[in-house]
């Protein structure tokens, strides 16, 4: 018996969540999708922890109350902080961004030494290093704080952000980590610069992209959820449907957003949580 696509939720504090859909899209394209982006409250790293969860579970709130049957958090911020909280606040299955990453860093590493390298909030909540860590796996976390503005600028192939990035890795790989074998992108926004990452990290070094990572492991949730249902059928093959909501200027999120998602963004609607 055919029924409607699954819809799947997306959250993050503003752009960089758009790399998680876009990994989304690719793996899953017969769903469809709202990505909720909190532009007016960003960013979430200088906030407390009380803060980000209240936000992120309005959010999750408000996805699942258009439709959302799965919530993906692609807020390393917020999952980092706050995912357990969003988990006990939702109705819906709820994925994060962390653990998917450290799974698929354990399962490549051969000498068990990753570098994982992310915004100054991230890092600080040590998400990674612990998810890690609990996995057998060394890990060293390096916040990498001007990446997000250069990405935001456009500047994904530019002289300075590779000279940027190349003293960052460069930091992260020093004193006992020069033989780590793997890099995590711990933020959502380094995807864009991951070529530009390829050329500066070590030659022996594997790159995992959370955002990929995050997009399997939903997929298999999903899997789950529909062998719970009547399997979905009839709409499957045509074009997901996408839409947007941001908490601040609709334009500059299309503009933006864009970059990230690498495809016109459509069907954007303000939306006002209040205080």
């Amino acid at each position: 018996m055919p029924t409607r696509r699954p819809t799947i939720g997306v959250f993050d504090s503003g752009f960089g969540g758009l790399t998680v859909l876009k990994a989304l899209l690719e793996l899953i394209p017969d769903a469809d999708y709202i990505y909720f982006g909190d532009t007016a409250r960003l960013p979430y790293g200088s906030k407390s922890v009380e803060t980000v969860g209240r936000y992120a579970v309005e959010a999750a709130h408000y996805l699942e109350a258009h439709g959302a049957e799965v919530l993906v958090i692609a807020c390393n911020t917020a999952t980092a902080l706050a995912l357990d909280r969003i988990t006990a606040a939702a109705h819906v299955p709820v994925v994060g961004v962390v653990e998917p990453g450290a799974d698929a860093a354990a399962s490549i590493s051969s000498n068990k030494k990753v570098v994982v390298i992310g915004t100054e909030a991230t890092v600080s909540s040590h998400a990674y290093r612990k998810a890690l860590e609990a996995r057998g796996i060394e890990a060293r976390e390096k916040a990498c704080p001007l990446l997000v503005p250069l990405v935001e600028e456009g500047w994904v192939e530019h002289a300075v952000t590779e000279e940027v990035a190349r003293i960052y890795l460069a930091e992260a790989f020093a004193d006992g980590f020069q033989e780590a074998d793997t890099l995590v992108l711990g933020c959502t926004h380094y995807p864009l610069i991951k070529t530009l990452l390829r050329r500066v990290a070590p030659g022996h070094v594997s790159i995992v992209d959370s955002a990929e990572s995050t997009a399997g492991v939903v997929a298999e949730r999903l899997k789950e959820l529909l062998q719970a249902k009547t399997p979905a059928s009839g709409k499957q093959g045509s074009e997901p449907q996408l839409k947007f909501f941001a908490t601040d200027s609709v334009e500059k999120f299309r503009r933006l957003g864009e970059r990230f998602l690498g495809r016109v963004i459509c069907n954007v609607q303000h939306v006002d949580l209040k205080e």
